[in-house]
């Protein structure tokens, strides 16, 4: 994997997002409080984030068999291996903190929670200068595993405390992943049915083809990495305290279009259960008019005539709403 000095980083569009590809960029946020106070021990760091919390109430899980660091499912999957459990802050951090010299704990971890929410000046001591205005979210737990799975942003994952392990595919490897359920997903897409530690490839033998692809990076405090939108990443915390702040964003018109994934569930009711033929036909005309496989599809059209086709705007984006809410009766 690429990996970047931040020190030497001058144009993050070019040098890290040009790259098309995940890159690890050393010491991005070893300024940061959080950071100095986690190399002053897990005490301290627990100690910072504690003074900082303004009470307000957080969720978060904890696995259902002790020793079992896998947040996954259970084994027939029915439902996750889990519980997701409601409490304070700091006595989620002090419950991590007496419990970290044990060998064998409960998985423990605050998961994609906003800091300005719960640790307004913990936001406000630790920014990120690349991203000055997508808000951070903070991640606490012990030695916990996070299947692989993608994001529909960008992300640059800041790590504060603890080292973390990731382990990366591009997303040509979907089908080399072995999906689980779209309905039951740990935190909204689905995650990879196969452990990376110890894959079953009598039961999911083109994972094979996903490992040759991967690529892994261990992160130390104060290191953080870049990772495209759609890239399956799988994380492992390797210490008893382990903290990483992360920033999600995308360079699409949140404000106006439609949610992607939403649009694939829709496709799966209209096309998936067509016959063969007729599923053809309606892949070619989705290259032709949504991914343009053939260029601009209107182009031959006037501007008046090319309808929710013309070029992006608020006015096209609310007649393509209206189109679609007539269309869906």
């Amino acid at each position: 994997m690429q990996e970047i000095d931040a020190a030497d980083l001058t144009d993050f569009d070019n040098d890290v997002r040009g790259l098309g590809a995940p890159a690890v960029l050393r010491g991005l946020v070893k300024a940061w409080p959080l950071v100095a106070a986690a190399n002053d021990g897990d005490a301290a760091v627990v100690g910072y984030l504690s003074q900082r919390y303004n009470g307000q109430g957080i969720t978060g899980i904890i696995g259902d068999t002790v020793g079992n660091r896998r947040l996954f499912y259970n084994d027939d999957v029915t439902r996750f291996n889990f519980e997701r459990v409601s409490g304070r802050l700091d006595s989620f951090l002090r419950q991590l903190l007496q419990e970290n010299k044990q060998s064998e704990v409960f998985a423990m971890a605050l998961q994609s929670t906003l800091i300005d929410e719960i640790l307004p000046t913990v936001a406000a001591e630790n920014a990120l200068a690349l991203l000055p205005g997508i808000r951070p979210r903070i991640w606490i737990g012990n030695r916990i595993e996070v299947a692989p799975h993608y994001d529909l942003k960008e992300n640059i994952a800041c790590c504060a405390a603890g080292r973390r392990r990731f382990t990366l595919f591009p997303p040509d490897q979907l089908a080399n992943l072995y999906p689980g359920p779209l309905e039951l997903t740990p935190a909204g897409t689905p995650v990879s049915m196969v452990n990376p530690k110890n894959p079953d490839l009598a039961r999911y033998p083109r994972f094979a083809e996903a490992w040759a692809a991967a690529s892994q990076a261990t992160l130390e405090p104060g290191d953080a990495l870049y990772i495209p939108f759609g890239w399956w990443h799988g994380v492992d915390s390797l210490e008893p305290i382990s903290i990483l702040v992360n920033y999600w964003w995308t360079a699409a018109r949140t404000d106006d279009v439609g949610n992607g994934y939403d649009a694939m569930l829709h496709a799966l009711m209209s096309y998936r259960h067509l016959p063969p033929e007729q599923r053809g036909i309606w892949r070619s005309m989705l290259d032709f008019y949504v991914f343009e496989q053939a260029g601009d599809p209107v182009s031959h059209l006037p501007s008046h005539a090319k309808g929710v086709l013309g070029p992006p705007s608020a006015k096209l984006f609310a007649m393509m709403r209206a189109t679609l809410k007539r269309a869906l009766g």
